[in-house]
């Protein structure tokens, strides 16, 4: 069966309610209500937190066991210098998150902006003492990174400890506008790396960043083109989780539903979970 994943960055966000969330229903219920609509989610609290015990405890009880968390390393890992200087830290973040069992997803390892090629011998060294119990994929901000010169090694490099390749797509935010939008696309691009597309994987797992205009519409034909290159993965026995961000966050639940529909129609996939929660067995239920 296609494994494929799809989310968004986040999991609680109050807006949602009407849409995602049905009206009224409690902040503490949202990560069990997103988990029961959504497969995955990308987890950038812990980049600036790692969960006590419990917390993790609680994030396992309220999912479902088909549910994926893919975490972000902490930024205490990741921004704090040589990561190899930071093997302590990675040991106990991993750790810790074993609580989660079953709902791991990859672990994603951000490097900063200013994190370049010079540093691969660092970026080799932190690699080869990653434990192999975990799925790891590593996201590249530095444009040196996608200089053939240095893509290729860092793509042999990942590929060589079967580690995956984030990419992110922010050709949404570079699109011609009206003025409604632009406030929102000019924040973004302050946010988001600047940095082109290189469609390619290194092993059989692909993290997809997906950075969608709030214009719906204009989202379209990326959507389509996304459709057709994730399905040969799928077919190929690659694992792809996909998450869809917004500038208007209130639109990422939205782009998630508007991809896998497009995956739908092209691969056999089981209908997507908020399909269900909201049209089909849950409703069903509630007429009896």
């Amino acid at each position: 069966m296609a494994q494929f994943y799809i989310g968004c960055a986040v999991w609680a966000y109050k807006e949602w309610l009407g849409g995602l969330f049905p009206p009224g229903s409690k902040s503490a219920d949202f990560l069990r209500l997103y988990s029961h609509r959504l497969t995955t989610v990308e987890g950038n609290t812990t980049f600036y937190a790692t969960p006590k015990p419990e917390v993790v405890q609680r994030w396992l009880a309220e999912t479902p066991a088909d549910f994926r968390f893919c975490l972000k390393l902490p930024r205490e890992v990741s921004h704090a210098g040589p990561l190899a200087a930071r093997l302590v830290e990675t040991s106990a973040f991993l750790d810790r998150m074993a609580g989660l069992g079953q709902r791991l997803g990859p672990f994603f390892l951000q490097l900063p902006p200013g994190y370049s090629p010079a540093q691969q011998a660092d970026l080799a060294r932190w690699l080869a003492a990653w434990p192999t119990d975990y799925r790891l994929a590593v996201e590249v901000r530095h444009p040196a990174w996608y200089a053939p010169t240095h893509e290729q090694p860092l793509m042999e490099l990942l590929a060589r400890h079967n580690m995956g390749r984030v990419l992110m797509d922010v050709r949404p935010l570079k699109q011609e506008t009206t003025p409604e939008f632009a406030e929102y696309l000019n924040a973004a691009l302050d946010k988001k790396p600047d940095v082109p597309l290189h469609p390619v994987r290194s092993s059989d797992i692909v993290l997809l960043r997906y950075i969608g205009h709030p214009d719906p519409v204009r989202n379209h034909d990326l959507l389509d083109e996304w459709a057709n290159r994730i399905v040969p993965w799928l077919a190929e026995g690659v694992a792809v989780y996909a998450f869809m961000h917004c500038p208007d966050e209130r639109q990422s639940p939205g782009l998630c539903r508007e991809l896998y529909r497009r995956l739908q129609a092209r691969a056999s996939l089981p209908p997507l979970p908020w399909d269900e929660a909201d049209g089909g067995v849950v409703k069903q239920a509630s007429m009896f």
